[in-house]
Formats: C-alpha cells, sequence, structure tokens
C-alpha cells in the first residue's frame, strides 16, 4: 500500500491483533447497523481501518485501482461508521454503518440480493 496522504498510524495495540492476507489486507464486512442486513464486503490495510476509526466514514483499500476509496465520495451512497469490531481470530474487520442509498456498485442496496444460490435438499 501506500503511504502518501495517510492521516497516521494504527494504534499499534489494534494493528497487533489483525491477521493479514500476503497483500497486508484484511476482510471488512459492512453491515447496516439497525437491521443487521450484510451490505458489502470490501478490504482494509492499516492505512484504511485508521481512517474509518478516526473519520467515521468507511475506507477501504482497492485492489483493482491500488487506492483507497472512501464509500460514497463518487457515488453519494456513504457509509457513516457507528461501530467497529474485530472476529475472534483478528482475520475479519466487521464495520456496522449507516448506508446512504446502495452498498453495491452495481447500484443494489447490497452486494448479496441479486444471485441467491440453490440449497439441494
Amino acid at each position: 500500500m501506500t503511504s502518501s496522504g495517510t492521516t497516521g498510524p494504527l494504534d499499534p495495540a489494534v494493528a497487533a491483533r489483525l491477521k493479514r492476507t500476503a497483500d497486508g489486507l484484511v476482510p471488512a464486512i459492512a453491515q447496516q447497523y439497525d437491521t443487521g442486513e450484510v451490505l458489502m464486503l470490501g478490504w482494509m490495510d492499516d492505512e484504511a481501518l485508521h481512517r474509518t476509526l478516526t473519520t467515521g466514514r468507511a475506507t477501504y483499500w482497492s485492489r483493482s485501482r491500488r487506492e483507497y476509496w472512501v464509500k460514497g465520495d463518487t457515488s453519494g451512497h456513504v457509509q457513516h461508521v457507528k461501530s467497529v469490531a474485530l472476529d475472534c481470530d483478528g482475520d475479519t474487520v466487521l464495520v456496522k454503518v449507516d448506508q446512504t442509498g446502495a452498498a453495491c456498485h452495481t447500484g443494489d442496496r447490497t452486494c448479496f440480493d441479486a444471485d441467491v444460490l440453490p440449497l439441494g435438499k
């Protein structure tokens, strides 16, 4: 990742708990804080998590564009952060947000409504 434009370091106690991929990323699940609706999955490095915790806006690392993006800066579909939690292994972040508009880049409310797979019974 890049260090240009950083807003500061992630709290060392939090950083020490993270189990990152080989690219230095952790998956971040965005969930609507009041309904529990799962909205999307993004990726964060230490800087994106720091920005999310300090600005109150969900910030992710775009693997395709190789840059930080604040959800809603382009689309207007903002994620206002209500809480952030690590899972028990420290390898996934749960970001509870108040989502304005669509969370998915396709324009759907969530990234998980369009392709529900059948269960074999």
